[in-house]
């Protein structure tokens, strides 16, 4: 039972990766058990070839006014539409593979009517991004003489402007990357912060790949041992310790997968930004900081509390990392406004969810009671949030600082914080909990500030995400790679537990 289990549980797992990998695994005989093992450490996964579906041209460069455009063209066409745009390659001279030929640029219709002087590039298959003959043509960029070249193309017979990331599926259909590599690509081209793109190239450039491709042969290896042990174990020589060879092999590869899931989303978290909510009473200079920290006003700034209503938010560059912050509602209970209390249910809610809290209180809190502060601090489900992880408390309007904290150096001030936070049964969470004096209109603590949110972020979520420092193993960075690999994982933890039963009935 136990060895039927393990063959359909492989086989299922196989389908997780690829339903091609499994139906092939599954149908393969096994004559000579050596030769069988060999072949399946060797064997690569093959997609489907589609049908060609022509020539195809497209912008690669981004559209509108530039110094150089680039536009792209793919299929096997592609040699005769620059034998027939470009003069020299009409007699016997030969365009050599990767080599730039500066050149006119001619209508294929009319050759007296030059379109542009250009830098020619002709990548013959299958070494090229799609795998299929491919050029490029750096042209100047002005509108019209891009128009010009794409309107040429477009009144070739059999050539098509290609749709939309056409160029990425024929290089995936032709096996010159995997999805993973691909999704790498795509997020280097969007990545905004430096962390973003030191995470990308890492992915670009086939980490995630490599991992899950080791982890792939690894287990169809394994299939093949189990079916060769199911087999042959009573009829032939098969080496002894074959099968707790398999089990000891499929632990370690769920100790590997369980570590890879574990990573606090780092890699999702650097890829689409870390989340950060400014939460705190009316007025404590809230809009202020979010006004302050995208050097633009998003936010309305007044001295009437209760004029933030709703959660406001916008995307950040902080120290070369993505943030999305969000400006919420001020934190009080005397409000029999039903919109305000909407407001700080939603701000409590943003709060919770974030991956990084900026808790802001007005300094001259420490001196005495103020409107709407020492209040604050009595409602448990609000103070709680003050004892979340990743939770900055900044004491705002350091320009009106009591007499009694003037004459203190800054850790005399952050004692005296702590203790009246202390006093209040705040507690600082040990992970991520910091103190910070700032003036949002003197600039006093900025610089402080921005540094320590900068270095939080640095070690909370990129060291081991984007390979800074010492190399770590390549994290996830999309939801759909968990998913398929908890469903893996599910496969084998079911796999140890049979195993683990018969052995308790034997």
């Amino acid at each position: 039972m136990f060895i039927a289990f393990a063959q359909r549980r492989v086989l299922t797992l196989l389908a997780t990766v690829h339903p091609v990998l499994a139906n092939k695994a599954g149908a393969l005989h096994r004559p000579n058990t050596s030769a069988f093992i060999s072949g399946l450490r060797n064997y690569s996964l093959t997609s489907a070839m589609h049908a060609t579906h022509g020539t195809i041209y497209a912008l690669s460069s981004h559209p509108g006014k530039s110094a150089v455009a680039v536009i792209r063209i793919s299929g096997p066409q592609t040699l005769g539409i620059l034998k027939s745009m470009v003069p020299r390659l009409a007699s016997r001279f030969t365009l050599r593979p990767r080599h730039a030929l500066l050149t006119r640029l001619v209508h294929p219709e009319d050759p007296k009517n030059v379109l542009d002087t250009c830098l020619c590039l002709w990548f013959p298959a299958p070494h090229s991004f799609t795998g299929e003959d491919m050029a490029e043509l750096h042209v100047h960029g002005g509108i019209a003489v891009i128009d010009s070249v794409l309107r040429a193309l477009s009144g070739i017979s059999g050539v098509r402007m290609a749709e939309r990331g056409e160029f990425s599926r024929r290089s995936f259909d032709n096996e010159k990357m995997d999805l993973t590599t691909l999704e790498g690509v795509s997020d280097l081209i969007n990545a905004e912060t430096e962390a973003q793109r030191r995470l990308a190239v890492r992915q670009s450039r086939g980490e995630l790949h490599l991992l899950y491709d080791a982890w792939r042969r690894t287990l169809i290896e394994l299939m093949a041992l189990t079916e060769a042990y199911i087999d042959f174990s009573e009829e032939e020589n098969i080496e002894d310790g074959i099968y707790p060879q398999v089990c000891e092999r499929v632990d370690e590869l769920v100790d590997g997968i369980r570590r890879h899931l574990d990573d606090k989303r780092r890699g999702e978290i650097m890829r689409t930004g870390v989340s950060l909510s400014i939460v705190g009473p009316p007025n404590s200079g809230k809009s202020t900081l979010l006004n302050k920290l995208a050097q633009r006003q998003v936010a309305i700034v007044s001295p009437v509390a209760g004029t933030t209503r709703d959660v406001v938010e916008t995307t950040l560059d902080i120290g070369g990392y993505p943030l999305v912050v969000r400006d919420t509602a001020g934190l009080r209970k005397a409000s029999a406004d039903v919109i305000e209390i909407e407001g700080i249910r939603r701000a409590v809610e943003s709060a919770r969810e974030a991956d990084v809290r900026i808790f802001m209180l007005d300094v001259r809190l420490l001196s005495g009671p103020q409107p709407d502060g020492i209040g604050l601090l009595d409602d448990a489900a609000w103070k709680t949030l003050l004892e979340l992880p990743h939770t900055f408390v900044v004491f705002n309007k350091a320009d009106r600082m009591p007499d009694a904290l003037l004459g203190q150096s800054r850790l005399g001030q952050m004692a005296l914080a702590r203790a009246w936070m202390e006093k209040h049964g705040v507690r600082l969470a040990e992970v991520g909990g910091a103190v910070v004096f700032l003036s949002c209109k003197t600039n006093d603590g900025w610089d402080s500030l921005m540094h320590e949110l900068a270095e939080h972020i640095r070690r909370s979520w990129e060291d081991g995400a984007s390979g800074s420092g010492e190399k770590t193993q390549m994290p996830l960075t999309k939801a759909r790679h968990r998913e398929h690999l908890q469903r893996c994982l599910d496969h084998l933890v079911e796999f140890q537990q049979i195993n683990s039963s018969d052995d308790a009935t034997t």
